[in-house]
């Protein structure tokens, strides 16, 4: 999926406020956790906001590259790891920590991040088809077919009527 879909799904700043705040409200019941891995980068804005809300103040990432272009997705790397310390919450499997990005695409991601902490609760603000299977909890489902253009890779630009960029 790239960026010249026809569907689009733009995301403000203050809706990505109000689902990551609607995401904390899912994960409030789904507790106790005891510290929270966003995976980066997509994942720092949402831990932030979720962190606040469920008052988590034990906050690590765990960095992955996946996205090299916007057309493709290359071969998942690990560029940093999970702090040790983390890995040893729980039951030293992520039970009571909670693992969030801002999206599960196709899921290849969160299954990298699963295999280090299988306990973990997973959860992302929105997922796609193909990468559902692997988190607990979401706020919205698009289409896998579907760009979501995220709040900080946007800025001001002239959008063309829905009809327009249909007609073909």
């Amino acid at each position: 999926m790239s960026p010249t879909s026809p569907k689009a799904f733009p995301v403000s700043w203050d809706q990505f406020h109000r689902d990551c705040r609607a995401l904390a409200w899912r994960l409030a019941s789904a507790g106790p956790f005891e510290a929270i891995v966003c995976i980066t980068r997509g994942g720092l804005v949402p831990a932030a906001i979720v962190a606040r809300e469920l008052d988590l103040r034990l906050i690590e990432s765990v960095c992955i590259a996946s996205y090299h272009d916007y057309k493709n997705q290359g071969e998942l790397q690990v560029l940093k790891d999970i702090a040790p310390s983390i890995k040893a919450v729980g039951d030293g499997q992520g039970k009571g920590v909670l693992v969030v990005d801002d999206l599960t695409d196709t899921g290849k991601t969160a299954k990298i991040v699963r295999d280090m902490l299988p306990n973990a609760h997973f959860a992302a603000v929105y997922a796609k088809p193909a990468g559902r299977p692997m988190i607990d909890t979401f706020v919205t489902e698009v289409s896998q077919d579907t760009w979501i253009y995220f709040p900080w890779d946007m800025g001001l630009a002239y959008q063309a009527p829905i009809r327009e960029g249909s007609a073909g």
